[in-house]
C-alpha cells in the first residue's frame, strides 16, 4: 500500500449495522455512522493491538431517542453531546448520555476523509465530524464543526468518551493540577475534597490497581495543555487525545476496575463542562455556549500507537 493514501472501505456487520474503515499504513480504524458516528476499533498494524474496550456480550446496534446508556453500553469512542444526565435544561428534556449517541449520521467520502453530519434538533446543534488517517505517523484526526442552527443561544455539554483497555500498572496521563471525585458512589475514595492530581491520600490514582471490584470516576482541571493519555506498564504503547483547552477546559475519568459491569477499562473524556449536571455547569458559568448562528471549529487529535504523544 501506498503510505501516503489513506483506503477506505466499507462493510456490513451481521446485524446490518454498516460500518466504514479507514486504513494507513499505521493505523486502521473502524467507523459506525449510523451510531452517532462511534469509532468502533482502533488498531495499530504493527502490532495488530485494539485499543478499545468493547462489551463484547452485546451487539453493535443503534438504539431510539431517550435510551437509557450505560444497560447497552457496548464502548467504541463516542461523543456526549449537548448533556450527560437525563435533565431538563431551559425547558428542553435532554436524553441520558445527550442526543448524538443515537442519531444516525448521514456521510460521505471526500478524498482521503469520512465526512459525517446530522442535525439534533434537541439542542438546536449542526454537528459535522471529519474523519482522517495522517500518512506518516500514528494519528487519525477528528475535525469538527458545531454550528447553532436555532434561534436561541445553546448552553451544552459536550466530551469526547474514550474507553481503552487496561491492565494493572498501566497510567493515565494528564497534565491537569487540581482533581476530585466526580461521584462518590462511583469511586474507591468517599472524599470528594478537590486535591493535587494525580494523588488523593498519598497514593497514585492515575495507577491502574489489581482488579476487583471497583470503580473510579474523577473531575480534572486547571490543564496545563490538553492531552489525555495512556501508557501501559510496560511503557510500550500509548494512546492519547489531544485537543484545544478553549474548547475542553476540563477533562474526566472514569474507571472501572472490574466494579462497572464487571468491564475493565479507563474512560478518558476531554470536557466542555465543569459537571455532569448540565444545570449545574451553567450555574457556575462553566459550559460551552453558541449563540445563534455561531460556529465552533475544533481538532481533537487521537495517538494510537508504540511511542507516547508527548514524545511523538
Amino acid at each position: 500500500m501506498d503510505p501516503y493514501i489513506t483506503r477506505i472501505t466499507k462493510e456490513q456487520q451481521p446485524n446490518r449495522t454498516e460500518v466504514v474503515r479507514l486504513e494507513s499504513e499505521f493505523l486502521v480504524v473502524e467507523v459506525a455512522p449510523s451510531i452517532g458516528g462511534r469509532i468502533t476499533s482502533i488498531t495499530e498494524k504493527k502490532t495488530n493491538y485494539q485499543f478499545l474496550w468493547r462489551n463484547d456480550a452485546l451487539p453493535l446496534e443503534a438504539h431510539p431517542p431517550g435510551t437509557a446508556y450505560d444497560p447497552v453500553f457496548w464502548g467504541g469512542v463516542d461523543e456526549i453531546l449537548p448533556s450527560d444526565v437525563s435533565e431538563t435544561v431551559d425547558g428542553e428534556n435532554l436524553p441520558d448520555h445527550g442526543e448524538l449517541w443515537t442519531t444516525s449520521l448521514s456521510y460521505s467520502v471526500v478524498d482521503d476523509t469520512l465526512v459525517t453530519e446530522a442535525d439534533l434538533p434537541v439542542s438546536g446543534l449542526r454537528y459535522k465530524k471529519t474523519v482522517s488517517l495522517r500518512p506518516d505517523s500514528f494519528h487519525c484526526d477528528l475535525d469538527y464543526e458545531l454550528v447553532n442552527v436555532s434561534d436561541r443561544a445553546v448552553q451544552f455539554q459536550w466530551r469526547i468518551h474514550a474507553p481503552l483497555k487496561v491492565k494493572p500498572g498501566d497510567r493515565i496521563l494528564c497534565p491537569a493540577s487540581r482533581a476530585r471525585v466526580a461521584e462518590l458512589s462511583h469511586s474507591r475514595f468517599q472524599d470528594d475534597s478537590p486535591f493535587d492530581w494525580p494523588i488523593l491520600s498519598t497514593q497514585p490514582v492515575n495507577v491502574v490497581p489489581e482488579m476487583g471490584d471497583e470503580i473510579d470516576s474523577f473531575h480534572l482541571w486547571d490543564l496545563a495543555v490538553g492531552v489525555m493519555s495512556w501508557h501501559n506498564a510496560a511503557e510500550t504503547l500509548s494512546f492519547g487525545l489531544t485537543f484545544d483547552t478553549d474548547v475542553f477546559p476540563y477533562g474526566y475519568v472514569f474507571a472501572s476496575y472490574g466494579g462497572f459491569q464487571g468491564g475493565e477499562f479507563v474512560i478518558l473524556e476531554p470536557s466542555a463542562a465543569s459537571a455532569l449536571s448540565l444545570n449545574e455547569a451553567i450555574q457556575k458559568q462553566e459550559c460551552a455556549t453558541l449563540a445563534p448562528g455561531e460556529q465552533l471549529e475544533t481538532r481533537v487529535a487521537i495517538y494510537a500507537g508504540t511511542l507516547s504523544p508527548e514524545k511523538k
